[in-house]
């Protein structure tokens, strides 16, 4: 992204919102993926469309999972995490785990962000002076990029879920 998140950061004031009101967004992204893999069962929640670069619906939400767990446990939380991201895109596996593991990680959100300071330098991110992001900058925009990924990854599994129910 173009320029320094610093460029803006009191041209407009401060936004804020509850707690509660972010899980309320993050519980929303996660619960839908949570309901279409468990719509489409295992062997369709497994299976990676015929289309480059496409991932499979399990696939989308354990990544999903992994950079939650990763942009609140570590960077918001400062918990020591083990992530194999890359394993994250070739999951595949049991649907009831998954979904086990879905809830879990929707009660750790919880817990991650309690007493959370907004404006609070995030642990655990390496800052590329040349690619100045906001969400290195503050756990407060942390949180944001971590809705901004659910949100984004939703999407693409509406696509893929619409794309294997019509055998493509």
């Amino acid at each position: 992204m173009p320029g320094s998140p610093a460029e803006f950061a009191d041209a407009y004031g401060v936004i804020a919102a509850p707690a509660g009101v972010y899980v309320w967004f993050a519980d929303l992204a996660l619960r839908t993926m949570a309901n279409i893999v468990e719509e489409l069962g295992d062997d369709l929640a497994n299976t990676v469309p015929e289309l480059s670069g496409a991932n499979s619906p399990f696939a989308i939400l354990t990544h999903c999972l992994g950079l939650t767990e990763y942009w609140a446990g570590a960077t918001v939380a400062g918990r020591q995490i083990q992530r194999d991201r890359a394993s994250e895109f070739t999951a595949s596996g049991d649907v009831a785990e998954l979904l086990a593991r879905t809830e879990a990680a929707r009660r750790r959100l919880r817990d991650d962000i309690v007493g959370v300071d907004s404006f609070a330098v995030p642990s655990h991110v390496v800052r590329d002076p040349d690619d100045p992001v906001p969400y290195t900058e503050t756990k407060g925009a942390a949180l944001l990029h971590i809705l901004e990924e659910l949100f984004q990854h939703l999407g693409h599994m509406e696509i893929t879920r619409d794309m294997l129910e019509a055998g493509k």
